[in-house]
């Protein structure tokens, strides 16, 4: 053990050697490299459209200024993108609801609603209260507005201006009278039994309370739900059901971690995620049928495999009693949703807390019962793109019509966009090959979905076109890269947020039809940034030693010797993609291996087992064994170093952040002579 702790000890001494060379050979230093944003410059974020479809805001910050503010360009005359002054900014709606023939935008906007006609921009303002009214949608008809507010469903009707509430939920036990004892009991029914009077004051009062209660307005049922969190309120289209989520938290302790650099001068303690195993908040979906006045709710125990246990809970049985691969009632799961169509049927994403199966479903609201139409199940655990996610999102999930559902699933390895019927059952890919679809947004007329995709292979992403009844993917973008794509209200245009590896994100503007060209709106690159000659890094992959192919990004210097030193980086968050043709959210580290490049390193920067892009069997690649495969990756990415491109196996470092962290730690104390300096970051 004296070898690797040794080598602990030593990693800021050694790594700074690495870092920082005593004569560096670059034009880069680690002061510029680390300034960030300051020294690339502020890229734009957060592009959306103006309801007309004729500007485009962003967030942005420019010279001087030093807090991101707002910005617009039009797209058509002059394209200088301008501040929004504070008025603009006041005035501007934020995301909403808009009824079916979109002429109407229900918007909330600092806890108050809004009504927007996208016409002419009028805007009517609905609340303005100290309150924080939330979450507002237009009810089937567009009749109403309904919204939450302090836990409760409201309708805003728009011809009235009338506000009904909807539901009547209150935390805690409602306050019962308490019970007389029972010799106290006996003798009050003694007392009507011997005195009339007595008896006719009770009729009278009975009757006077019957009164009251015919001449009050009728209210929504009351809903006590004791300690339990209370979300996810929604109303159907009709306004007849509301559903809602109940959580029964179990306050697992979380982990603290010091803050020590803080204005008191004292070390805060600041509160991070539990413990991996620790005990999790159980849910349960809930109806009210506000015709019938009633509460029930959702079972889950019809769905196939919904009592199945996890396969490893197999090897920990020792019991002579032989194992029962299922339990004996359903298992914790989490149902999301629903989405509704427009004629009011809901659909349901249900996803057991075990993560190994997702399914999806219709839910018959009057009799709170799911019908399910497609079950994935992963012994691994279910994920990738456009599926659930730890947000509590459904992941894609939609209506094509009353008949179709969309969705997508890693039922083939990766994941790809499906529709099953929901009257026959019967499911159809829309997508298929080895490639991930990540976006999906339907057209405003449903003929057409538009797609995110890597179809040209997992190192870059483009914008398509693919007819909704399935059919040939029709490519938008033209340049290799990655396309973060805003589509124009009237599908018309394209506001993309673009990248290259070696380039990073500007704002672009481009007609919606195939090859059409990119204009860039945007300069946000600072000189300094611009005068040095950026390297792209080659994509290459290394073969490990169960003959799996490995993704890596390559820094080679110029008429590179044998037997010079190298470096190898490890992403964090394990299940990240960062071998790819675009600007890497870990750009400073881009940055740093170009300096290590002139100063003569080999970096090699790997998509290890687990990362993400790849499907699913390398994103399970680590499965029940973290620092197994993963870790093998950085091992026999040194010796294909060492072997393939001549470094001297005795000059290779490691280092990376969070997830990248542990990697590191794990190879210097388990692959000892590998590495011969490595750094743990915010591990």
């Amino acid at each position: 053990m004296q070898k690797p702790f040794l080598t602990i000890l030593l990693l800021a001494f050694s790594l700074s050697l690495i870092a920082q060379p005593v004569n560096n050979r670059s034009t880069l230093t680690i002061e510029q490299i680390m300034q960030g944003e300051a020294f690339v410059g502020h890229l734009p974020e957060g592009i959306h459209w103006s309801e007309d479809g004729r500007t485009i805001y962003f967030s942005w910050q420019r010279g001087q200024d030093s807090l991101r503010s707002p910005y617009k360009v039009a797209i058509t005359g002059d394209r200088t993108p301008l501040p929004l002054t504070l008025e603009e900014q006041k005035a501007l709606p934020e995301d909403g609801d808009y009824n079916a023939d979109r002429t109407l935008k229900a918007y909330e906007k600092n806890g108050d609603l809004f009504l927007l006609e996208p016409a002419t921009g009028k805007v009517k303002q609905i609340t303005n209260t100290v309150g924080q009214e939330r979450s507002p949608r237009f009810s089937g008809d567009g009749s109403k507005v309904v919204y939450t507010f302090d836990d409760n469903l409201y309708a805003w009707d728009r011809a009235s201006g009338a506000t009904e509430q909807l539901t009547d939920f209150r935390k805690g036990s409602k306050k019962e009278e308490p019970a007389l004892p029972e010799y106290q009991q006996w003798l009050k029914e003694d007392q009507r039994g011997l005195f009339e009077v007595l008896r006719e004051r009770k009729a009278e009062e009975e009757k006077r309370t019957s009164r009251r209660e015919a001449l009050k307005p009728k209210r929504p049922l009351e809903a006590y739900y004791g300690n339990k969190r209370l979300s996810s309120l929604q109303a159907s289209p009709d306004l007849r059901f509301a559903t809602f989520r109940l959580t029964n938290d179990r306050n697992a302790q979380n982990t603290m971690v010091p803050a020590f650099v803080t204005e008191s001068g004292y070390i805060d303690e600041q509160r991070a995620r539990p413990k991996v195993g620790s005990p999790q908040d159980t849910h349960e979906m809930g109806i009210y049928d506000r015709q019938r006045d009633t509460f029930y709710m959702v079972d889950v125990k019809n769905l196939e495999g919904i009592k199945a246990k996890p396969a490893f809970l197999y090897e920990y049985h020792t019991d002579t009693v032989p194992f029962n691969p299922e339990y004996d009632q359903p298992k914790p799961a989490i149902i999301l949703g629903p989405v509704f169509s427009e004629g009011g049927q809901a659909a349901v994403v249900v996803r057991s807390q075990d993560n190994k199966d997702r399914w999806i479903a219709t839910l018959d609201l009057e009799q709170g019962a799911l019908n399910q139409l497609d079950w994935q199940h992963d012994e691994a655990w279910i994920g990738g793109p456009g599926i659930v996610r730890w947000d509590f999102s459904t992941g894609t999930l939609g209506w094509l019509s009353e008949e179709l559902l969309y969705y997508q699933s890693e039922a083939t390895g990766f994941s790809h966009l499906y529709t099953v019927n929901v009257r026959t059952g019967e499911k159809r890919a829309l997508t298929s090959g080895a490639w991930e679809v990540h976006d999906v947004q339907l057209s405003r007329d449903k003929r057409f979905f538009y797609l995110t995709a890597s179809a040209e292979g997992p190192h870059e992403q483009h914008f398509y076109r693919l007819p909704a009844a399935g059919g040939k993917l029709e490519k938008i973008s033209n340049r290799p890269g990655n396309h973060e794509v805003s589509l124009s209200p009237d599908e018309r245009h394209l506001a993309i947020r673009y990248s290259y590896s070696n380039q990073p994100w500007e704002l672009y503007l481009m007609e919606n039809k195939a090859g059409a060209k990119m204009e860039r709106l945007t300069e946000s690159t600072t000189e300094n940034f611009n005068a040095y000659s950026w390297r792209e890094p080659q994509i290459i992959n290394f073969t490990a030693r169960d003959g799996a192919k490995v993704p890596a990004r390559l820094y080679r210097p110029e008429n590179a010797r044998p037997g010079g030193p190298a470096v190898i980086f490890v992403h964090g968050a394990g299940y990240l993609q960062n071998v790819h043709r675009w600007w890497s959210s870990y750009y400073r580290e881009y940055m740093f291996h170009n300096l290590l490049v002139d100063n003569g390193y080999t970096v090699l920067d790997i998509d290890y087992r687990g990362s993400a892009g790849y499907g699913r069997n390398w994103r399970t690649g680590i499965y029940r064994h973290m620092g197994g495969k993963d870790l093998d990756d950085q091992v026999d990415g040194a010796k294909y170093l060492a072997e393939e491109l001549g470094v001297d196996p005795q000059r290779i470092g490691i280092y990376g952040g969070s997830y990248g962290g542990f990697i590191t730690l794990m190879a210097l104390f388990t692959s000892p002579g590998t590495f011969q300096a490595g750094a743990a970051l915010r591990s």
